[in-house]
């Protein structure tokens, strides 16, 4: 059986595990918290970023931080995962809902302007499979309208968006920014999550917030003689063990990297060499690049993916299709507005995910191609 998700291991997670034990501090904000929020600030020039539970748990606390009240509105993309819409719902937002670009399952920018109103307190956006939203026109309309952007960034780890010759990476253009380190994710850690506060004036109270409402990281600085309860907050730090494996996945990201984009371009070349009229193949626009995240394929309708899943499974491939579209979902469809989003319902009907994971072989790579022509060559 060829697996949809395999999570990679350096050889290197147990020897920090081991060591984070060793050093008697397993709890919260230990040596690796602060070894793998040092490196992540210094690779990629943000501005102060906290690990996190989850990719949920940092929304959250992107939620919590813009201060978002009942009957407020908040712009997020349809075709997404719960989470990024869950977090401003628990805050008693109202989510309007942003339709997909028709080329790519990302927010379409130019939509985007339409949807504001005097409520709206945030624009969320999400860089799906890795590959940059169109960040200048976006930016520009949240500028206008004085209205905070906070990028879900949890499939975009080492992503750039590029302008003007230059490129810059995906997360440092929200006010927050929001990545998961779950198992499916290029760098993992079983499950985790990152809050990047790009906002200066965010970054105490987001560490407040992190340590459960109180000034318990400043005390342990030495900052203040006590500390106590100051302010809202949860339990949103991952035990210092998670931290060390993730920082073994940090210190080999450029390989892991490497592997993934080498395997996606390997896919991409199986199915341009091919050919096939009945397939469309990923997008990646001029404006982003790739970090090898997913490798997906669109079908004509949605008769012929869930066909073709079950050819793949029955001869040992684990394919799968992503998202529902959030409007659609049985919590939140009586409380959407009734726009069509035609783009979002397309991709949920037509995009299938191939297996794509570090340890995966060119050679099952090219089986699982030649199962996919076997299917078409019959129907």
């Amino acid at each position: 059986m060829i697996p949809f998700n395999k999570p990679h291991i350096t050889g290197k997670e147990l020897e920090f595990i081991s060591d984070a034990v060793a050093c008697g501090h397993i709890s919260g904000n230990g040596k690796y918290t602060k070894l793998c929020q040092n490196l992540i600030e210094e690779k990629w020039g943000f501005q102060k970023c906290l690990l996190t539970t989850s990719c949920t748990d940092a929304l959250e606390m992107a939620a919590i931080l813009l201060d978002i009240k009942p009957g407020d509105e908040v712009i997020v993309p349809s075709f997404t995962f719960v989470s990024t819409a869950l977090a401003f719902v628990r805050q008693g937002a109202n989510i309007v809902f942003a339709d997909s670009r028709p080329d790519h399952p990302g927010i379409d920018e130019y939509q985007l302007e339409q949807l504001i109103t005097p409520k709206t307190r945030a624009i969320i956006v999400v860089h799906y499979a890795g590959v940059a939203v169109d960040m200048t026109p976006l930016m520009d309309v949240a500028r206008r309208y004085k209205i905070p952007v906070v990028e879900d960034a949890a499939q975009a780890i080492d992503g750039y968006y590029l302008t003007n010759g230059q490129s810059r990476v995906l997360g440092s253009f929200g006010v927050l920014s929001a990545f998961s380190f779950h198992e499916t994710k290029n760098i993992q850690s079983g499950e985790g999550g990152m809050l990047v506060i790009n906002d200066p004036s965010l970054a105490k109270r987001a560490e407040i917030i992190w340590e459960k409402g109180t000034n318990r990281a400043e005390f342990f600085r030495g900052e203040v003689n006590k500390y106590g309860w100051v302010d809202v907050g949860s339990s949103f730090l991952p035990a210092d063990t998670i931290a060390a494996f993730l920082y073994a996945q940090l210190i080999d990201l450029k390989e892991i990297q490497a592997r993934r984009v080498q395997l996606w371009n390997h896919y991409h070349q199986l199915f341009t060499d091919w050919s096939c009229e009945q397939i469309q193949l990923p997008v990646i626009p001029q404006f982003s690049t790739n970090n090898g995240h997913m490798f997906y394929l669109l079908f004509e309708n949605v008769h012929v993916r869930q066909k073709l899943i079950a050819h793949l499974k029955a001869n040992g491939v684990m394919a799968v299709f992503h998202y529902l579209p959030l409007h659609l979902s049985t919590y939140y469809t009586d409380k959407h507005d009734g726009r069509s989003l035609p783009n979002s319902e397309k991709f949920a009907d037509r995009l299938l995910r191939l297996p794509l994971y570090y340890d995966l072989t060119f050679g099952q790579q090219e089986f699982i191609v030649s199962l996919i022509r076997a299917f078409f060559s019959r129907n």
